[in-house]
């Protein structure tokens, strides 16, 4: 039976009041297209988001010698950004069923005005380092960003097209952070590396649009409700934990040499700026792009059989960054690590596409079936999404702390890439472990999708299409 659909004006906003994506009927005609409106313009407001969020690893290249900031100072300067949203992440997933998918995606997309004006104005020789902190920190809201906008689009799409959705949600979001690059690579290119306002100059304007576009196109979902149980089941459940261990592995590692690329290329290869910045942005941006693509092979073959085959590869480039360090050639480094950057945008569509799996795996072997099997899914990975990113976000801040401390006590990064090797055999180990090991391969997810109850997986669920 198809759900109806009604939009009504409710505390201030654009509400649907019922929603039922797993009903093919409804979502032929009427689901999809809502759907994708409120992708796009979810997409365009993630987007600026991980541009300031990662404005930071920009800014640091325009910081010469007069800043008198060292390069260990300036590793921990683009760390700030990442644990701030790290932390941030957790509240802002639950702030979608408190306010308003719609009415998150204005105010948050609205708040990245703050870091932006702030760092136009401090951005000059004879700032303090302590002001540059406070400001680097404020750029953290570009980063919770992610976690309301991943919650609100789980929301809108059924299991069966999740990772392709959630891919492209991620995805463009993560963009970016090559875009910004891009820009930083302009701005050092035509007006010299004495300018970095003109940077925040395409920024903020491009803020105000994407918060109107917001406001004017995007939806609520009243069913959509804030659920501090889910929250706490959520974080009970031993797979949140794993997975967010997992994300540490993709996303971390993304986001972590993302901030960091620019600086390991000055520091470790005597790049310019200049030099530096037009290499940095090749990376984040294969990463971006193929994060769908880890999406689609994981509803097509199973997230975590992508996402173990993505960490064994991790681990090869990892071998030859190691090596092209040892060796101190950039030609070799630059394969293996922007290698690195592709690989863990494939692992984090895989990954994400894992988490609604499971706990709808987990619902059928609760006896759940239909559309409250379906519902649990949704209320308990909705939650889990929240942690997950927010652990994820905090590997990032991980890998410049290394960085850091690779650079300050060996003067090279090679230290740092031993380590994040033995990680990747870790998760390796950790994903066949768990979610692959004598896994059942076709009748649990296959009957969690259809919504049929299984005998067989009461006591256990299989995990190997998740």
């Amino acid at each position: 039976m198809t759900a109806p659909t009604t939009t009504a004006t409710r505390k201030g906003g654009r509400w649907i009041e019922q929603w039922d994506p797993e009903d093919e009927r409804f979502w032929r005609e009427k689901g999809e297209r809502i759907a994708a409106r409120n992708l796009v313009f979810s997409i365009l407001s993630e987007h600026i988001g991980f541009s300031i969020w990662s404005l930071w690893s920009v800014m640091v290249l325009f910081m010469g010698p007069e800043y008198g900031v060292d390069p260990a100072g300036k590793f921990f300067l683009v760390a700030m950004p990442t644990l701030v949203g790290g932390v941030l992440r957790v509240p802002y997933t639950f702030a979608v069923a408190r306010f308003g998918g719609r009415n998150w995606t204005i105010v948050s997309a609205g708040m990245l005005l703050v870091p932006a004006i702030t760092a136009a104005v401090v951005m000059e020789p004879g700032t303090s380092y302590t002001t540059f902190m406070v400001v680097a920190a404020l750029t953290g809201v570009g980063g919770g960003n992610f976690a309301s906008s991943m919650t609100n689009i789980n929301s809108f799409y059924p299991l069966r097209r999740k990772g392709w959705a959630l891919g492209l949600n991620a995805g463009g979001g993560n963009i970016g952070v090559p875009v910004i690059q891009l820009i930083g690579l302009l701005v050092i290119g035509t007006a010299g590396a004495a300018q970095p306002r003109l940077v925040l100059a395409v920024y903020i304007p491009l803020i105000v649009v994407a918060a109107a576009l917001s406001a004017m196109f995007m939806d609520n979902l009243a069913p959509v409700r804030n659920d501090a149980g889910a929250a706490k089941e959520a974080a009970r459940d031993a797979h949140t934990w794993i997975m967010s261990l997992l994300y540490i592995g993709t996303f971390g590692s993304f986001i972590g040499y993302s901030f960091a690329f620019g600086l390991v290329l000055q520091n470790q290869f005597d790049r310019t700026p200049l030099q530096a910045a037009s290499l940095t942005f090749i990376g984040p941006l294969l990463g971006s792009l193929v994060r769908p693509v880890g999406g689609r092979l994981a509803d097509a073959h199973g997230g975590a059989r992508i996402t173990l085959w993505t960490f064994a590869a991790m681990a090869a480039a990892t071998v030859v960054v190691v090596y092209a360090s040892a060796q101190k050639s950039l030609a070799v480094f630059l394969v293996g690590f922007i290698a690195l950057f592709a690989l863990s945008g494939l692992g984090n569509g895989s990954t994400f596409k894992m988490i609604p799996g499971i706990f709808q795996a987990k619902a059928v072997a609760r006896g759940l079936t239909g559309e409250e099997a379906a519902a649990y899914g949704r209320r308990l990975s909705g939650a889990a999404m929240g942690l997950i990113g927010a652990v994820g976000a905090l590997g990032g801040l991980g890998i410049n702390l290394a960085f850091r401390e690779s650079f300050a006590s060996a003067h090279s990064g090679t230290p740092a890439f031993v380590s994040f090797l033995g990680f990747y055999a870790v998760c390796s180990a950790v994903t066949w472990a768990v979610y692959l090991r004598g896994a059942r391969r076709p009748a649990t997810v296959s009957a969690a999708q259809a919504g049929a109850h299984d005998p067989r997986s009461e006591r256990q669920p299989a995990y190997a299409d998740v």
